[in-house]
């Protein structure tokens, strides 16, 4: 098994949205290393979904990849905002998996929270400059998630 973390702004799409909704394709990525993280994901792996560009970034809650990789549809749909001119059907550049809801912390996990842990300092989100909305987590930064989030 595998960890995750894939980043989400609330206002386009949340955790509660994901909670509400079940499950969803993860769209709209345009950054061939996410996109190949994404190619590399396994049902079943754990996504750590986190929040950002808003008041609180940080952690919400688990979900599962529930879908493997498939061609992004919204690279061939014209009227997408990640429409892509030169993804073709018979050759997709862009790829995403579905991720279903599986479980919220009893507390949201504040950046402040991530930053100040001393066993998270290497995770690839607290990496400056580090703007991946996808990236690998080690099973030893998952556990201590884990622990801050019940």
């Amino acid at each position: 098994m595998q960890y995750w973390l894939m980043k989400s702004e609330p206002d386009e799409f949340s955790f509660a949205d994901l909670e509400r909704k079940g499950r969803e394709p993860w769209t709209g990525v345009r950054n061939y290393q996410a996109r190949n993280f994404m190619r590399a994901a396994k049902v079943d792996d754990i996504v750590l979904f986190y929040h950002s560009n808003c008041d609180e970034p940080g952690i919400a809650g688990l979900a599962k990849v529930s879908k493997l990789a498939f061609p992004d549809p919204t690279q061939f749909d014209p009227k997408s905002d990640y429409f892509d001119s030169k993804a073709k059907q018979s050759e997709p550049r862009w790829f995403c998996i579905e991720v279903k809801f599986y479980k919220k912390f009893k507390s949201h996990i504040d950046l402040e929270n991530l930053k100040s842990n001393r066993e998270l300092k290497s995770m690839l989100i607290m990496r400056p400059g580090n703007r991946l909305s996808v990236t690998p987590v080690t099973a030893a930064e998952f556990k201590v998630i884990q622990k801050l989030g019940s």
